[in-house]
């Protein structure tokens, strides 16, 4: 191994010890209270060490949060493979995904959400923002194809699939960030899990094409 080899290896090992680090400490003090210094020390690095990879929070919360936009675009990826899938069962795929995204880090996803809608965006490098831009399209094509498979197997009704993929993402996001903010004595997974698939229920059978008559 070359020393140019060797010396991307150790940025990279770096780079994900820091974020590593930023997890915890977001998920223990959440993304108002924690500051550069707090991850630093979580990591065992000099606060200086930190801003040779991120410029500030905002961008190291910002990488956190496209590894689950990246999680995400694998799950939909391994259902739009599936080209055996009715249009009922890509449904019912398309809302374990969904699960699945949320159980993987709860508060990175409700904080991505919130990320999405803040003047957060405007504090990033144009190469984050172009980096966030690509994944989250990405996923909502990804997301749009799978309703393009019901359209031309005649099973969905014959609608903008990308429109379609910009409410399902909206419905999501509003379900949990509306669970985040009530409060209710179930555990926040489960009831999420039971209004998800009610709203899931009432999509789908508002997209589903009736036979003609």
């Amino acid at each position: 191994m070359g020393i140019q080899e060797r010396k991307k290896r150790e940025k990279e090992r770096r780079r994900q010890q820091i974020i590593i680090a930023a997890k915890k400490v977001f998920s223990s003090k959440g993304f108002n209270k924690t500051t550069m210094e707090d991850i630093a020390k979580k990591a065992e690095l000099s606060p200086g060490t930190l801003y040779l990879y991120f410029r500030n929070k905002d961008e190291l919360f910002t990488s956190l949060s496209m590894r689950i936009l990246q999680y995400l675009l694998i799950r939909i990826n391994d259902i739009d493979l599936k080209a055996e899938l009715t249009s009922k069962q890509l449904m019912k795929a398309l809302k374990d995904a969904f699960l699945d995204v949320y159980k993987f880090d709860p508060l990175i996803l409700v904080n991505m959400f919130h990320l999405q809608s803040s003047e957060t965006l405007s504090h990033l490098s144009p190469e984050l923002l172009s980096d966030i831009h690509e994944l989250s399209n990405n996923a909502l094509n990804s997301i749009a194809r799978i309703f393009d498979k019901g359209i031309q197997n005649g099973e969905f009704i014959d609608r903008a699939p990308l429109t379609m993929a910009h409410i399902i993402w909206g419905m999501f996001s509003g379900i949990v960030l509306w669970e985040e903010n009530k409060k209710t004595t179930q555990k926040k997974g489960e009831h999420l899990k039971q209004i998800l698939e009610t709203a899931f229920l009432i999509f789908s059978r508002g997209i589903e094409k009736k036979p003609q008559i």
